[in-house]
């Protein structure tokens, strides 16, 4: 299985962590390991129920039905309309991700993201379209104290392909303490490629999508 069905795998552990469903329930659901689903939902938000003996499962009401429902065939309606992307496509959509969140200084294409998804489709699209070499490819880790640096790691050097012994050194932040749970607990990865002229071409593409002539019915 490709990254694409792991990602897959992972945002449904997420969805069934966040409706209340324990871990090894997960595991048995997707049929993966319980240890894969545990590191996959920790920044999840969970309250254990106090269950009493005997007790039956609450059945979803209607609304929570609904909302269900809508949420699922408007995922299914999302990927029909989205489907493979072309060449083109995934050209132009990678430059509409960079445009959002790479860096725009000379020298550097840097793209910085806490979403695993968001760094995986940089990485896949940088490494398609640009001659990139790899031993030139840089990854530093932003990550609160307190968190596994090496599980976190060894997370993002699965997802980007980029070895850990070519990461930088991380900045480990100070946590706040009003804040119960860490959000990511993986932290916020920043991929860096350090070369002008791809960083240039990236930016003509950059200016050539938000250039009003690209734009339909203009």
């Amino acid at each position: 299985m490709g990254y694409r069905g792991k990602l897959e795998e992972q945002a449904r552990a997420r969805e069934l962590r966040a409706h209340g469903r324990l871990l090894i329930e997960i595991a048995t659901e997707l049929g993966v390991a319980k240890s894969s689903v545990s590191l996959w939902v920790r920044d999840v938000e969970f309250e254990a129920r106090p269950r009493r003996t005997g007790a039956r499962r609450r059945k979803p009401n209607a609304l929570q039905r609904r909302k269900a429902e809508e949420i699922e065939r408007l995922r299914a309606e999302g990927r029909d309309r989205i489907g493979r992307l072309s060449e083109k496509e995934f050209l132009v959509a990678g430059v509409a991700l960079y445009a959002g969140e790479g860096s725009k200084t000379d020298g550097d294409v840097r793209f910085a993201n806490s979403d695993p998804r968001m760094v995986l489709f940089f990485c896949a699209w940088l490494r398609h379209f640009f001659g990139v070499d790899e031993a030139r490819l840089r990854l530093r880790l932003y990550l609160h104290q307190g968190l596994d640096i090496d599980v976190a790691n060894e997370f993002w050097s699965q997802l980007t392909a980029i070895p850990v012994d070519q990461f930088g050194k991380p900045y480990r932040a100070v946590p706040d303490p009003s804040i119960r749970k860490a959000k990511h607990v993986m932290g916020c990865p920043s991929v860096c490629y350090s070369c002008s002229a791809t960083h240039r071409a990236v930016m003509g593409l950059v200016e050539a999508l938000l250039s009003c002539e690209a734009f339909p019915g203009w």
